[in-house]
Formats: structure tokens, C-alpha cells, sequence
């Protein structure tokens, strides 16, 4: 397999927010980073696998202090925390992550059928490596403990642009979403984005609670939706969304 030359891929999207991926993983693990500068500090929403180091890939993307969000446990949006200084996570999720609890694998064989199910899986997650003598096989995701736990309603600063959690859970126990009231911007982690692969059958699943997050997710006035995985989409995407799951499960 090929060696990537450069990991990370970045755009910017909206003024003041960057999107980061990673090009050469499969989109069932390509997980959105969304980078949000403020004028005292920025905001990274999730790290992606953690295959290789975020802040010099492109360095010129971080010029202040960064508070890292992750908004839930799962290895595909925490595989890079431990390279941050400060790190938010929800309470509920907050232990999975300090002991890097939970399923990790880059290797489609290790994937449950129900995991997969509705997705055409690759015959690989990576289409190339980071650095030559990587050993896909020995992937592990390192715990971190958060320098900050929060929950529903508590803020995230970053001197002019303000960030409200919302408790989202469903897909994990403290599964968040971030919130920017001026914008009207709803960073919404993988409680849901447009493709519409919802997964609810996790061992740390939870449906009814998966129903009353979208319910919940009506009342919020977004504009746009910024989700943890495939493209940002708006308001009437996000209610075709929401109805298709309740329809379906609630």
C-alpha cells in the first residue's frame, strides 16, 4: 500500500470554520474535523483516527490555543485527543474515552455484520498509509483523560463566538452537539449528517433515546448542519432526517 505524502486534507467552508479530512480513509471512517477560530482560542470539533499528528499537518492551520470537543467516544473521533492540551468530552462518555473503552479497528474483517449493515463495505478502510512500516493491524486509539466534562447547556468560549452542548444521546450515551446561536450552526457529531446511516444498534446504543434526541433537534432553529461524517447540508435535510428516523423508530 501506497505511503500517503500528505495525511490531511483541508478547506475552508464558512468563514472562520475549516473542514479537515483524511483522504485515504474509507468514508465509513472518514470522520469530519471542523476547526473554528475565535479570537482568543479555536475550537477543533473531533480528531479523526489519530493516524498522524494534527497540529503539523498543516501547522499553519493552528495559530492559537485550541480546546478540542469530542463529541462522543468512538475511535474514529477520538484517535487524535491525546495530542491536545485541552480536551472537553460529555460526562457519560467521559470514562470510555480515559481508558480508550470500546471496539478500534482499521480492518473491515473485525466489523459486525449489523455495524455494516446498509453500507457497501471496501475490501479496505485505507486506501493508503501514513508512514511507511504502518502496521494496520496493531491500531490502537490511546486513552485520554478531559480536561473538562460537561453536559447539557454548558459553554464553550472562544472569546466571540460561543458554543451551547447539547446533550444528543442515542448513537452513544454522551453523544453532544455544539451550538452557535449567532450563526445558527449546529455542529452535530454522528447524532445525524446526510447520508442518513444512523447507527442505533451499538452495544452502547440507545433508540428511545436516539427518538427523543431527533425530536428534539426540531426545535432547534439551525440554518446549517455540520455532521460528523459526508458533506454539511441545511435545515430542510436536517428535518427529512429527523422524520425518516422517528417514522421509523419512534
Amino acid at each position: 500500500m501506497q505511503v500517503a505524502e500528505r495525511w490531511f486534507e483541508h478547506r475552508q467552508i464558512e468563514e472562520g470554520v475549516v473542514l479537515i479530512r483524511e483522504p485515504y480513509v474509507d468514508p465509513f471512517l472518514q470522520a469530519n474535523l471542523f476547526l473554528v477560530r475565535g479570537r482568543e482560542r479555536d475550537l477543533l470539533v473531533d480528531t479523526a483516527l489519530g493516524l498522524a499528528p494534527i497540529p503539523t499537518q498543516p501547522a499553519a492551520l493552528f495559530e492559537r490555543p485550541v480546546t478540542v470537543v469530542a463529541t462522543h467516544r468512538h475511535f474514529d473521533h477520538t484517535g487524535g485527543l491525546h495530542e491536545f492540551d485541552e480536551v472537553v468530552v460529555h460526562r457519560l462518555d467521559a470514562d470510555a474515552v480515559a481508558t480508550a473503552e470500546g471496539f478500534a479497528s482499521l480492518r473491515i474483517e473485525d466489523y459486525p455484520p449489523e455495524e455494516l449493515s446498509g453500507y457497501e463495505a471496501p475490501e479496505s478502510m485505507l486506501t493508503a498509509i501514513p508512514h511507511q512500516g504502518f502496521d494496520i493491524a496493531g491500531y490502537q486509539v490511546e486513552p485520554v483523560t478531559a480536561t473538562r466534562v460537561v453536559d447539557d447547556g454548558d459553554v464553550v468560549d472562544l472569546g466571540d463566538r460561543r458554543f451551547t452542548v447539547l446533550h444528543l444521546p442515542g448513537h452513544t450515551p454522551g453523544e453532544l452537539g455544539l451550538w452557535e446561536e449567532e450563526t445558527a450552526s449546529l455542529y452535530s457529531g454522528d447524532c445525524v449528517y446526510e447520508s442518513g446511516l444512523l447507527l442505533d444498534e451499538l452495544p452502547e446504543s440507545d433508540i428511545p433515546a436516539y427518538v427523543a434526541s431527533m425530536r428534539r433537534l426540531r426545535d432547534v432553529p439551525v440554518r446549517v448542519v455540520h455532521g460528523g461524517h459526508d458533506d454539511s447540508f441545511g435545515r430542510e435535510r436536517l428535518l427529512e432526517l429527523i422524520d425518516d428516523y422517528v417514522a421509523r423508530r419512534g
